[in-house]
């Protein structure tokens, strides 16, 4: 059985299946897509709740294994080489588990990074955008008098949905008839920007076809369905 305690995040949160992939998160948009993951590639793994509405990103047992603080992160029990491995930035875990896996990421050199592309584009473009326009939308930054903010972030966001609609428009996934990390990174933060964060109307989501019918077909997968539930929020 894997020894996982040289880890201190393993004396907040300890592992009842250390040999399995521990999984440190809650199901925000960049939470869900490892769970995601890990639902469609079938690796095992065990999913622990991190508050981060109380601050538990910050304690040190997490900082030691993240020091960003933030959610999701992972500690693979068996890495490369069989040793544990710590790892976190979603996009990173993304990578490390298509390769664990042999699953979601094309192994044709040009397809490949082509992929990694795409999800270099949620992480970079995707991620940030719609995540501050649901601040300034939806949450605290509504309040502001000045909606210059706002509406500086709708229009991004509304640039990249029209990107995103351009890419699927004769593809089923984003990499074609093939269903791939690159889609995994992407569909939690389209559902969040008409969920919760309300923006459907604001960005004139409804214009954008392409993005809604992929939507659609990721959220319908059995996998995903799961992996929007896990962890379970405090």
């Amino acid at each position: 059985m894997a020894d996982l305690s040289a880890f201190p995040i393993t004396t907040r949160w300890p592992a009842q299946h250390p040999d399995r992939i521990q999984l440190y998160s809650l199901p925000t948009p960049n939470g869900v897509k490892v769970s995601i993951a890990l639902e469609e590639m079938g690796l095992a793994y065990e999913p622990h709740t991190i508050n981060i509405g109380a601050n538990e990103t910050w304690t040190p047992e997490f900082l030691s294994l993240n020091p960003n603080g933030k959610i999701p992160a992972i500690l693979d029990p068996d890495g490369p080489g069989g040793q544990p491995l710590a790892l976190f930035e979603s996009g990173a875990i993304l990578l490390y588990l298509a390769e664990k896996s042999g699953l979601f990421l094309p192994t044709d050199p040009a397809r490949r990074y082509e992929t990694i592309q795409w999800v270099m584009f949620q992480m970079g473009a995707i991620g940030p955008m719609f995540g501050q326009l649901g601040f300034f939308h939806k949450f605290a930054g509504k309040d502001y008098q000045d909606k210059r903010p706002r509406d500086r972030y709708v229009a991004e966001v509304t640039r990249l949905l029209g990107v995103l609609d351009g890419r699927l428009a004769e593809r089923s996934w984003v990499m074609g008839e093939d269903y791939t990390i690159a889609d995994i990174a992407t569909l939690g933060w389209v559902r969040n920007l008409i969920g919760m964060y309300e923006a459907r109307e604001i960005t004139g989501y409804d214009r954008f076809g392409a993005v809604d019918a992929w939507l659609q077909r990721g959220l319908a997968r059995p996998a995903v369905q799961r992996g929007l539930t896990i962890p379970a929020r405090p």
